[in-house]
């Protein structure tokens, strides 16, 4: 077990946990917090905790000392945003966003593949959208950088597992046009917000296809156990994918309001934690050392998480208030559960190996 990663997981925890508390705050949930983080629900869950935990994962990627400081920015960023010195705060975020390009960088360097360009891409978006929130720009007006940075993350691991279906060269010219298309939605959001918005939300929706179309998780959903769970969340979160496209197209910009919250909850959550759930069973051991089990318990954080979802969003469309609120806390829920669940099926695992090596050893 590699203990010495253990602080950059801590601080993105902090960034987590107080990010979902500062979500169930703005849906009216009073917990006892600190009333002004509801103002950073996004920050801390985007530039804190995603930050943190994507550039901690490139970090032990790319296997060199220097990279650590990344996920430590983005980390303290976090915690002293918290602790009101946002200005240092946003600054030490903006600095660890800059820091992931220069990971990329030099992945790049080691290897030029258009997969770690668009990962690239998206940490450039993520430095173009914290620097925009250093300098006081409001969330709704930074957010579809944001939302490019997590988004073109994962897609660019997609495009890179992909390869293995040996698909025609014409399928990853149509995926890097689909990144063109959001890259220009980006660039015109200072500019043509709603048409920003629009082209975004198309440029997504194209992604969601291809997706759908090409990720081998179309294939590996007929498998069993572990395999068959990542499929699925894989799938449910393209779909999710899909919604946020549709919505963005079809209503523009959106800076406040039931079908903000429809759309950026659909990518946010939706696509982005189905992501996370399915790929932590192989992110934890590449990052700590150490095994995840996998129970078919699985299913019940993920199941949750669709389902609260789904209850959110009807509860924005219909105007039911009581719907979204109970929607929100129940997402919250599922994250942690699944915290919960990774952490405990983590430790249990990692026992039974240190048992089996005794066995092995007095055998």
């Amino acid at each position: 077990m590699r203990i010495q990663r253990f602080p950059f997981i801590a601080l993105g925890m902090v960034a987590l946990l107080t990010g979902l508390a500062a979500g169930l705050e703005r849906l009216g949930w009073r917990f006892g917090v600190d009333v002004t983080w509801a103002l950073l629900h996004g920050p801390l869950m985007v530039a804190g905790f995603f930050g943190t935990l994507i550039s901690l994962e490139r970090a032990v990627a790319l296997d060199r000392r220097w990279a650590y400081a990344v996920p430590l920015l983005c980390g303290l960023g976090a915690v002293l945003t918290l602790a009101k010195s946002q200005l240092v705060g946003a600054l030490l975020l903006t600095l660890g966003s800059l820091g992931l390009i220069g990971i990329f960088g030099a992945a790049l360097h080691i290897q030029r593949a258009s997969f770690l360009l668009v990962m690239a891409a998206g940490a450039v978006a993520l430095s173009v959208g914290n620097v925009a929130w250093f300098w006081g720009q409001p969330v709704p007006l930074v957010v579809l950088w944001w939302m490019a940075f997590l988004v073109l993350t994962i897609a660019g691991e997609r495009l890179e597992l992909s390869r293995m279906l040996l698909h025609g060269a014409h399928v990853e010219r149509w995926f890097l046009g689909i990144v063109g298309l959001l890259g220009l939605g980006l660039v015109l959001s200072f500019v043509n917000a709603p048409l920003a918005w629009r082209l975004t939300g198309g440029g997504l929706l194209l992604l969601a296809f291809w997706l759908l179309r090409y990720d081998v998780a179309r294939h590996t959903v007929r498998q069993s156990g572990l395999t068959r769970f990542i499929a699925w969340c894989l799938l449910l979160g393209y779909g999710w994918l899909m919604v946020g496209g549709m919505v963005m197209l079809y209503r523009g910009q959106l800076v406040a309001g039931p079908w903000y919250d429809a759309a950026l909850h659909a990518i946010f959550v939706g696509f982005v934690f189905s992501m996370v759930f399915g790929h932590a069973p192989i992110i934890f051991p590449s990052v700590l050392g150490v095994p995840v089990a996998y129970r078919p318990f699985f299913y019940v954080h993920l199941t949750l998480l669709h389902g609260a979802l789904l209850v959110r969003i009807i509860g924005d469309v219909a105007g039911l208030w009581a719907w979204r609120r109970w929607g929100g806390l129940l997402n919250a829920m599922a994250i942690v559960l699944f915290l919960a669940v990774t952490l405990i099926t983590t430790w249990v695992a990692q026992r039974q190996l240190r048992a089996q090596a005794t066995s092995d050893t007095y055998a």
